[in-house]
């Protein structure tokens, strides 16, 4: 009796376990579904709005001069950093199809803050960064999921890390160092390729985690992780263009 119990017992953790595995991909397949549209909405605002901002005689047209040129251009850039804050405070709030949109407005509001990329450099060169930066982006995400070693250790250097790059970022604003900003493009390169493989893996442990939690909770789960590998794909690729970027002038 005891060997049978001790066999369907053996039998109802494999089947468990192979549940939580299934679930897992199927989590994993949604986030990144959801990040790569989130991408695609991107590109295409930001192709689109750069390509109306200029007129057929190469002049700014009065949306580009609105864009680029007006003090709106502060309320473009500073706009994404607040949606992000708020939309984690709402979320919990927010319907899971609500809160899908909001992440797709979001990623058209980025579309929108980094469309002068067009203007300033060429279409080739960004293609070829996008393509670096998946590649690179991929084995990094690939590895925080598999790897044994548990990352968390290097969340609190992490956080400090992006926090101080976000202030000398917004200090070379003003100073317009071009040493400076050498500095916090490597550094930037540096920390979300960690940032990559830390929230892959921060991701993979919340399901784990959460498994036997309810599908709409799950659901806005895979939309906070979306948006997570989202922001560590597009730093990652804007501060790779700016060694790789080869300038239209």
């Amino acid at each position: 009796m005891a060997d049978y119990n001790t066999i369907r017992t053996a039998q109802g953790h494999a089947t468990r376990s192979a549940a939580i595995d299934e679930g897992l991909r199927a989590y994993m397949s949604k986030v990144y579904g959801l990040m790569a549209v989130g991408m695609a909405v991107t590109a295409a605002f930001a192709w689109g709005i750069s390509s109306m901002a200029v007129g057929p005689d190469g002049q700014a047209t009065q949306l580009g001069y609105a864009i680029y040129g007006s003090p709106l251009k502060w309320v473009i850039m500073f706009a994404p950093l607040l949606v992000v804050f708020a939309f984690g405070a709402m979320i919990n709030r927010m319907s899971t199809a609500t809160a899908t949109l909001v992440f797709y407005g979001f990623a058209a509001l980025m579309g929108l803050s980094i469309s002068s990329i067009f203007l300033v450099y060429t279409s080739v060169s960004i293609v070829q960064t996008f393509l670096i930066t998946a590649i690179a982006f991929a084995g990094l995400s690939l590895y925080g999921y598999t790897t044994k070693r548990d990352l968390s250790g290097m969340r609190t250097f992490l956080m400090m890390g992006l926090i101080g790059l976000i202030v000398a970022m917004i200090v070379n604003i003003f100073l317009q160092s071009s040493a400076m900003q050498f500095a916090i493009s490597a550094i930037g390169v540096l920390l979300f390729a960690a940032l990559t493989a830390y929230d892959t893996q921060n991701i993979k442990n919340t399901y784990l985690a959460l498994a036997n939690s309810n599908q709409d909770f799950l659901g806005k789960s895979a939309i906070m992780g979306a948006l997570t590998l989202y922001l560590d794909f597009l730093n990652l690729f804007m501060f790779l263009m700016q060694f790789m970027g080869q300038s239209r002038d």
